[in-house]
């Protein structure tokens, strides 16, 4: 699957080499000068995560968009986005016993700054054009990368980390599951597998379509064991105070 919002802003997600079924999810939005997105990878063991992945991007995507349009600021808007998230998940199962689940981050890029939000092993990185590259999630994971924090009725109550960062020049806001972060772990390593300019002088042809694009065919030729998910924001100017 493919999405694009305008020239600066694209996903792509792709079911792998070894996956009968595509269990992650994205949603790409905006409003006024804040461009949105959200990236969930349903819990491989638990019933229909395909469906919780799907219905955690959507639910997350339109309360981002709705607290945002009315004046809520960032972290608030992104807590709340990923607790109506979560309920809707809970919403989907049986029983504890049989409950849909994901992993959730939402990431959102505006005048200001860039803000995100997680819950689980999906993440979101800043990748400048010039500059260091920052990992900007922490995964909540245990032992053995055992997943410690998700989104499904058999979750713990707890809510979403969230972080801001004021880049001091233009790049990229990506948002990944693990399908990528397996092969591709590090931001510079990320970084260099872009090779497109963020400008708005770039040839048409040449976007974070692209650039999606290139990220995910590196993790397809890296092995491609998992649902791969990788969400673009451009950002191409610099930030208030800078």
């Amino acid at each position: 699957m493919e999405t694009t919002l305008g020239a600066f802003a694209a996903g792509v997600s792709d079911r792998g080499r070894r996956r009968g079924v595509n269990a992650d999810a994205m949603a790409l939005t905006a409003t006024g000068e804040w461009t949105i997105g959200v990236v969930c990878d349903g819990v491989s063991m638990s019933p229909r995560a395909e469906r919780a992945a799907q219905v955690a991007t959507t639910v997350g995507a339109a309360h981002l968009e709705a607290g945002l349009r009315a004046g809520v600021l960032p972290e608030t808007a992104l807590e709340d986005a990923a607790a109506h998230a979560g309920r809707a998940v809970s919403a989907l199962a049986a029983s504890v016993d049989a409950a849909p689940a994901c992993t959730y981050v939402a990431g959102i890029a505006g005048p200001e700054g860039i803000w995100c939000a997680w819950i689980g092993d999906s993440r979101a990185y800043w990748l400048p054009d010039e500059g260091t590259c920052l990992a900007l999630t922490e995964d909540d994971s245990g032992q053995h990368d055992a997943l410690t924090a998700w989104l499904g009725a058999d979750a713990d109550d707890s809510p979403a980390r969230t972080r801001s960062y004021r880049p001091r020049g233009p790049g990229r806001l990506l948002l990944c599951t693990d399908g990528l972060t397996r092969y591709l772990s590090d931001a510079d390593a990320l970084r260099a597998v872009l090779t497109t300019p963020v400008r708005r002088s770039t040839p048409p042809g040449h976007g974070p379509l692209d650039d999606a694009r290139a990220l995910i065919g590196y993790a397809l030729g890296a092995g491609g064991q998992d649902n791969i998910t990788a969400l673009l924001i451009h950002t191409d100017r610099p930030r208030r105070g800078y």
